[in-house]
């Protein structure tokens, strides 16, 4: 980075250009609004409205100032990094600007008013109350999952849901001591009420949606690749999913797979191949993700899953939460619902935490789809999955087209020259299926060393299998293993 670097970039989301005479409570403003945004870069010294080179070597009392504002101006300190670049100034003299990196924090920050600002584009926004509210539960300072529920009593919830649940954790007591002694599920107030928790009502309640009307989850198919609305409407199916937590997921899921269509045609060396138009495993993570991590505090709209002839459009309330942002999705976790997430986590729903995402992007890739997409409009985050087929050259004479759909009639299946009952399941074998489904990835290897017998063997038992209880995904290199019948 050097000064004509710096006076080629426009003043936008992560850059600002600020004059050395800047005072520093409009200093903390920017500082606090780059902080609690995205992080940015400040460059002092340079003119904001002229973007004349002013420089800052004959500042110095000035400039020590501004460089105290982010310790004494912001709450809680903002650990920039400061350094100086070479330049020459408007009179022709050789001079510094200074350089101020702002990093993106995990904090919500305020300037010594208490006020709390946002970047949006080139400007520092003001929050209101709410909004500041909400940058709180995105960034993890305060968990909407822990506030009380108004008017809800413990008879608004399912002990037999909660004692299955305590028995899962390995919870010996009944379930009421369970909710008191766990996750703040039942908690004490300062008048000596009981108050339940948004995360005991979501997870137990008998009826969630008397206390939230919209948490719920809305599937939407459409005929085509565009939304039309009015005389052109083509919604051909609008069906919403409420209950717990647990409840929805479950019937979400089992209803998007018979949503999803199979395509089975001949493949090289006269091979059948089935691609379905989505993998199971992202159907199932993304609708997941969708309802653990959405801001359930945002009560204007449920969580909508809309399925065009090309696309999943996945729409759940709540931008990315924390550090999480769409060039670090694969890398970075952060639940915005810890306490449901936990609960996931136990019925297995989520197996270890943060892996979800990136394994999403190796199976589309892997099975020759682009990468889902992100972005944020407004207050819905929008997650674009595209269909794997659209990117799958398949030969149209031989390809047969299952259906999952219900009260569509399945076409029939190439033939095979081996069935299930061909296939002799020893300890070896049903071990190995284990060790595939914990990890789709996993080499032949590492199969070897863990079943203790030569890479040779591996391949022999993956040929007995192959097809019938386990099928290849992508390439040898870069694809990975996906289970299709499970062991009985």
């Amino acid at each position: 980075m050097d000064i004509e670097e710096i006076l080629t970039w426009k003043e936008g989301q992560t850059f600002d250009c600020k004059s050395i005479k800047i005072e520093p409570k409009a200093l903390a403003t920017t500082i606090v609004a780059f902080a609690n945004a995205d992080g940015g870069i400040l460059a002092i010294g340079i003119s904001d409205k002229t973007r004349k080179i002013e420089g800052v070597d004959q500042h110095t009392e000035k400039l020590n100032e501004l460089l105290r504002v982010p310790f004494d101006f912001c709450n809680p300190s903002v650990p920039v990094v400061c350094r100086y670049l070479e330049c020459t100034d408007c009179a022709g003299m050789p001079n510094h600007i200074l350089i101020m990196e702002v990093p993106a924090s995990q904090f919500l920050h305020t300037n010594q008013a208490d006020e709390t600002f946002i970047r949006v584009g080139d400007k520092s926004r003001k929050l209101s109350f709410d909004e500041r509210v909400q940058l709180m539960y995105d960034k993890g300072e305060r968990f909407y999952e822990d506030t009380a529920v108004y008017g809800a009593t413990i008879d608004d919830i399912d002990l037999y849901a909660v004692e299955d649940y305590a028995l899962i954790r390995g919870y010996g007591k009944s379930p009421l001591e369970f909710l008191r002694e766990n996750n703040h599920f039942l908690s004490i107030n300062k008048n000596g009420e009981e108050d339940i928790s948004t995360a005991c009502i979501l997870l137990f309640g008998k009826n969630p949606q008397l206390f939230f009307p919209r948490a719920r989850t809305r599937f939407i198919r459409y005929n085509g690749i565009e939304e039309k609305v009015g005389a052109e409407m083509n919604v051909i199916k609008d069906i919403t999913f409420e209950g717990t937590i647990l409840n929805q997921i479950k019937e979400t899921i089992d209803y998007l797979e018979t949503q999803v269509a199979e395509h089975t045609f001949l493949g090289q060396h006269g091979k059948f191949v089935t691609r379905r138009d989505y993998p199971k495993f992202v159907i199932q993570e993304m609708t997941v993700n969708a309802v653990c991590h959405r801001a359930y505090n945002i009560k204007g709209t449920e969580i909508q899953i809309k399925m065009f002839d090309n696309r999943l459009v996945f729409e759940s309330p709540g931008r990315l939460p924390g550090q999480v942002k769409p060039d670090n999705i694969r890398c970075t976790h952060f639940s915005r619902n810890p306490k449901i997430a936990e609960f996931l986590k136990s019925y297995h729903y989520v197996k270890e935490f943060g892996e979800g995402v990136d394994r999403i992007f190796r199976e589309l890739l892997a099975n020759g789809a682009t990468e889902p997409k992100y972005h944020t409009d407004d207050f819905i985050l929008k997650i674009t999955v595209p269909k794997v087929t659209e990117r799958v050259n398949i030969n149209d004479e031989t390809a047969i087209t299952k259906r999952t759909e219900k009260g569509t009639e399945t076409e029939q299946k190439p033939n095979r020259n081996r069935t299930e009952k061909d296939v002799h399941l020893t300890e070896k074998r049903i071990k190995m299926l284990q060790l595939i489904a914990d990890n789709p990835y996993i080499s032949k290897v590492q199969l070897a060393e863990y079943l203790n017998i030569h890479p040779s063997a591996v391949s022999r038992n993956i040929e007995a299998l192959r097809n019938i209880y386990i099928r290849r995904v992508g390439p040898d290199k870069g694809g990975f293993w996906e289970i299709i019948k499970e062991i009985r």
